[in-house]
């Protein structure tokens, strides 16, 4: 019984971030009900991470009769997850304006990548064309060379999905004062720039150059903020950035006062890392582990994805778990009254549709009727 039970999001079904804002909600308790696409291949569902605790609903949208049935859901839901390009919803039928018409208080989440207006919001795109407009790409690589494609986390999980989620949760908010609904505009842009907002204040202040890569504190120019190679191959990171952090670095990696008494004069930044790479060169992952891990220094080993969910600190909090034979990351955050849950694995195509619709007011008559004209599955 999380924090959301009671509530009913429509989430129209699409790839990325939207999917993961239903995820956090479905983790939450709210009942989540994926508007599947009638005629996608079964069994794809199964060991998406993203599906679970929803349920499925097969309905053929290019259907009249698919449409009515979208819409007479609308009327029993709080909230319609919209993943397409802006207008789409409109052109099937189903926008914003019908929706809140049908049901008053329903929150109408948009979600897209360049947002529901400007230039270029008829255009295509991905993560990686969302965060380079944004600075964040630029930042991201090491000096002189060509900025790195990191995973797509910055522009669709956590300036996407999050920012969903999170949109959806104040709507909801306001709408149990309010009485009415509103549409939410989502966009990978606006959330990849909020995530920029710390390196905006340091560029203010004189503590950034916003020109250059691997020269700054946190781009991995500091010598005392990086990733170094151990003597087994594998990596270790390290970010004693406060005095007394790198003070008991210095003592635990046994850096002589001569090369590194002084911390925070860039022009010498380049010539520390050198020689701290060296230092950590003698001693493999595991030893660095021994000596610094669970101190103050600030350091983790870096690890893998099937490394990670092994690690001892995330076995004791249960930072993953085992769902129908996949791991995945545990529902986050942690509530102590109503916790949140996965209930289950994600419904293959259809597999609720009956009852889904049964329990939204449908009788047998129509639903066999809807099932042999095609509108549903």
């Amino acid at each position: 019984m999380g924090p959301l039970n009671g509530y009913t999001v429509l989430e129209l079904a699409g790839i990325g971030p939207a999917p993961m804002g239903g995820m956090i909600l479905a983790d939450m308790g709210a009942e989540v009900i994926r508007i599947d696409r009638a005629g996608t291949p079964p069994g794809l569902h199964m060991k998406d991470v993203s599906t679970r605790g929803k349920k499925s609903v097969a309905l053929n949208l290019k259907d009249p009769a698919g449409i009515e049935t979208l819409l007479r859901m609308v009327e029993n839901a709080d909230v319609i997850i919209d993943p397409f390009r802006p207008g789409v919803c409109e052109k099937l039928g189903i926008g914003p304006d019908v929706c809140l018409q049908r049901n008053s208080k329903i929150v109408f989440a948009r979600m897209t990548g360049w947002g529901q207006e400007g230039p270029l919001a008829q255009a295509a795109g991905h993560d990686i064309n969302y965060i380079s407009i944004t600075g964040a790409l630029f930042a991201m690589g090491r000096k002189g060379e060509k900025p790195v494609a990191p995973l797509n986390l910055v522009g669709d999980m956590g300036g996407g999905g999050m920012l969903l989620a999170n949109g959806v949760l104040a709507a909801l908010l306001e709408t149990a004062n309010s009485g009415k609904g509103q549409v939410i505009d989502a966009a990978m842009v606006d959330g990849a720039a909020q995530l920029m907002w710390m390196f905006h204040s340091f560029e203010a202040m004189g503590m950034w150059d916003a020109t250059q890569r691997e020269s700054n504190l946190l781009d991995g120019g500091a010598f005392f903020y990086d990733v170094y190679e151990c003597a087994d191959g594998e990596y270790i990171s390290i970010g004693s950035i406060e005095p007394q952090f790198y003070a008991l670095l210095r003592e635990k990696a046994g850096l002589s006062d001569e090369d590194f008494a002084e911390q925070n004069n860039p022009a010498l930044w380049p010539q520390q890392k050198e020689k701290i790479s060296a230092v950590f060169l003698q001693k493999t992952q595991a030893q660095w582990c021994e000596l610094m891990e669970g101190t103050d220094v600030c350091f983790a080993p870096v690890l893998n994805l099937l490394d990670a969910a092994q690690h001892p600190a995330n076995v004791a909090r249960s930072t993953y778990i085992e769902v129908d034979g996949v791991t995945q990351p545990a529902p986050a955050p942690r509530f102590s009254r109503t916790p949140s849950q996965v209930r289950n694995s994600g419904s293959d195509l259809g597999a609720d549709t009956r009852s889904v619709l049964t329990d939204m007011g449908f009788a047998e008559q129509e639903l066999d009727e809807l099932k042999r004209d095609g509108a549903i599955v």
